[in-house]
């Protein structure tokens, strides 16, 4: 039950599912727009799992913004801004972008070396064999589940905390709405679905920040800094410079950006989602897209972040604090509740309703990403390649849609055993490297190691879980005589571990492969093929040409001509020469711009700022107020952009509309 009813549990219920309903039915319409007017029908598995490759740059961009904006980049910036200090949202922030720009590089570089790839997975069971293709496979579903599971835990403890609805039937209707438009659209549903959160979520963000902030009881920039100066002697920060909210130098801060930035990493790259996004854009969509997102996301959690965890803090002992003269607690903090407290305490019951429609924004964009990244491990790596690889188009869709609803009962439950376990956000943040990061730089040199060995890829992510879950237990026991929640709960038992997990596999990986040296063959890669184009279909197509980015591949499906019945020697790639220089020198952008983003975010920006000093209001200003421009810059690059970018197909799905609403106008007149 909530300490405090920020919210009545009839309105907690009513915004629940109506805005299930609402944007349930929302996509479902688009959905259906598209397959009449647009010819994208998600009737076929190439159209629901990777939308035929077709998506491009503003909608990818905008889409891959919204997969990584999730509760955290909210809700738990300005609770760790709360705890830490101001140095907390900009840590925050260097910690999302650069695995985005990371990520666009994989995603052009698995384009050149696999163009016809579907999920992460088929390229490891392509290169190591049933036994890799079952230990990623494991990796990439616990990544997905345990974070899609984790944010319904925070979603349901948040809405738990501040209605009293009870935390189970929030467990439940959270994923409810979302069955149904992803198990229906696909892919490309997501997508749609992403933008529509993006746009509603981004507005939201930029007036919480704007209106906090320019409340009388906060007054602008210059009352805020003097509130917090004011109050600096009840909010010493014990690890921070003199104590201060107002400076970079803070030990906590730093640590947890730590871990965040291994956790982060693990979260995209063991995501198949993000992959899948990759393999949907165009060819050459994926880096601007991709780079677009990483740069807009940074000023979420920065000016957000700042604005609501230093207001709090200065606010946290007024009588407006709705639970005065009862102080906010330590497990309050840990589970979110720092943001609605304040937005209670300033905006009233309009701003609790604003903040659950957020909260639903960033959840329901988190759970339909994870559920088509679940149903294509599911139905293509696991039914089609093991169960029956006979499987038809159709089937395999039928196969994809049961497993959508299968994955939303089983994180349901999941998230349901993690609450009772006694997890929350912050202890699952500290957890989640550890359990994810192991598998990142053996699926990394997947692509570009050509000597990493079937069993140095095998080996090297199970020695790096243990070898980092060993750090972290024998750690917290050292430091603090026990093993249990709380100390496991501690950061640098959590950041110590999260180091073991993510270097120690590289170090594996190298000594096992050069063990037994092998080089692979990247022509092999080009066997995997387009999901309809499987030689198990009993009347083969005639051959055809599909033009993509101006491009024609050949998509004989003939079985005298479909890769894996062709020798390596005669294997062609289906990219024309020039595409092929093309995607190349987007993988050097892509790698080029991952090197400046993590000098200037890592090393340029915070680093000089590592020292002994404290923000002087002129510098908190122009701080907080470069925080709020990128803010309304990310809203014209992931919301305006796209459609701007997509408005011939907009224009065509509305013309076809209105002529089809004016012929039943004139049917019925008639």
């Amino acid at each position: 039950m909530a300490a405090v009813e920020l919210v009545t549990q009839g309105t907690a219920y009513g915004l629940l599912i109506g805005l299930g309903v609402f944007f349930c039915g929302v996509i479902l319409i688009a959905i259906k727009v598209q397959k009449v007017y647009l010819s994208e029908d998600s009737g076929t598995s190439e159209m629901f799992m990777v939308a035929n490759r077709s998506v491009g740059t503003g909608l990818t961009a905008s889409a891959v913004f919204s997969s990584w904006m999730w509760i955290n980049e909210t809700v738990l910036s300005a609770a760790m801004c709360y705890r830490y200090g101001l140095a907390v949202p900009l840590w925050w922030g260097s910690g999302l972008c650069f695995q985005i720009a990371l990520m666009a590089a994989l995603g052009v570089m698995a384009k050149i070396r696999v163009p016809y790839a579907h999920t992460s997975l088929e390229i490891t069971r392509m290169r190591y064999g049933w036994i890799g293709h079952v230990i990623y496979m494991v990796l990439n579903l616990t990544n997905n589940v345990f974070g899609c599971a984790s944010m319904i835990l925070t979603g349901s403890q948040l809405i738990n905390g501040v209605s009293g609805m009870n935390f189970v039937a929030a467990t439940i209707l959270i994923p409810l709405g979302v069955v149904l438009y992803t198990a229906v659209g696909g892919l490309k549903a997501t997508f749609l679905t992403d933008f529509l959160h993006t746009a509603v979520a981004l507005i939201l963000i930029i007036y919480f920040t704007l209106s906090v902030l320019t409340h009388p009881e906060v007054g602008g920039l210059a009352g805020l800094y003097d509130k917090v100066v004011a109050t600096a002697s009840e909010n010493y920060i014990s690890g921070n410079f003199e104590g201060s909210l107002l400076t970079m130098k803070s030990k906590g801060a730093i640590i947890w950006g730590l871990i965040l930035k291994f956790g982060n990493l693990a979260l995209v790259v063991m995501d198949t989602a993000f992959w899948q996004k990759s393999f949907a854009s165009e060819v050459n969509s994926t880096v601007p897209a991709y780079n677009l997102a990483a740069i807009a996301v940074f000023g979420i959690p920065w000016g957000l972040g700042t604005v609501i965890g230093l207001t709090a803090r200065a606010l946290h002992h007024t009588p407006i604090w709705p639970t005065y003269p009862v102080d906010i607690t330590t497990t309050e903090v840990s589970k979110g509740m720092v943001m609605p407290y304040l937005v209670k305490a300033l905006l009233g019951e309009s701003g609790m309703i604003a903040f659950f429609v957020l909260l639903f924004m960033a959840l329901t964009s988190t759970v339909s990403s994870s559920m088509i990244a679940v149903s294509s491990i599911l139905s293509f790596d696991m039914y089609k390649t093991y169960i029956n690889p006979q499987a038809s188009d159709r089937r395999l869709l039928g196969v994809s849609h049961i497993t959508v609803v299968f994955h939303a009962i089983f994180i349901t439950g999941i998230s349901i055993a993690l609450n009772y376990g006694g997890a929350n956000m912050t202890w699952i943040g500290y957890f989640r490297p550890i359990l994810s990061c192991p598998g990142i730089i053996p699926l990394g040199l997947t692509l570009f190691w050509s000597r990493q060995t079937r069993l140095a890829a095998i080996a090297s992510p199970v020695l790096g879980f243990f070898t980092g879950l060993a750090i972290w237990l024998a750690t917290a026991k050292s430091m603090y005589g026990a093993v249990n929640m709380t100390t496991t709960g501690e950061e640098l038992p959590a950041l110590y571990g999260a180091i073991g997990s993510f270097f120690s596999p590289a170090l594996y990986s190298v000594v096992i492969s050069l063990y037994r040296p092998y080089t692979f063959d990247w022509r092999e890669f080009l066997r995997i093929e387009l999901a309809e184009e499987a030689p198990t279909r009993t009347s083969p197509p005639a051959a055809q040409e599909t033009k993509v980015e101006g491009v024609y591949i050949s998509t004989d499906a003939s079985p005298t001509s479909t890769p894996s019945r062709l020798s390596l020697d005669d294997v062609r790639h289906p990219f024309t020469e020039d595409t092929l220089r093309k995607l190349h020198r987007w993988s050097w952008i892509a790698w080029a711009m991952f090197v400046v983003l993590v000098l200037i975010t890592f090393v340029l920006w915070p680093m000089p700022l590592y020292r002994n000093y404290i923000f002087t209001k002129s510098f908190f200003s122009g701080w907080t107020s470069v925080a709020i421009i990128w803010q309304f810059c990310a809203f014209f690059a992931v919301v305006v952009y796209p459609l701007y970018d997509g408005r011939f197909e907009i224009a065509k799905g509305v013309q076809g509309v209105l002529t089809s609403s004016r012929e039943l106008i004139n049917r019925h007149k008639s």
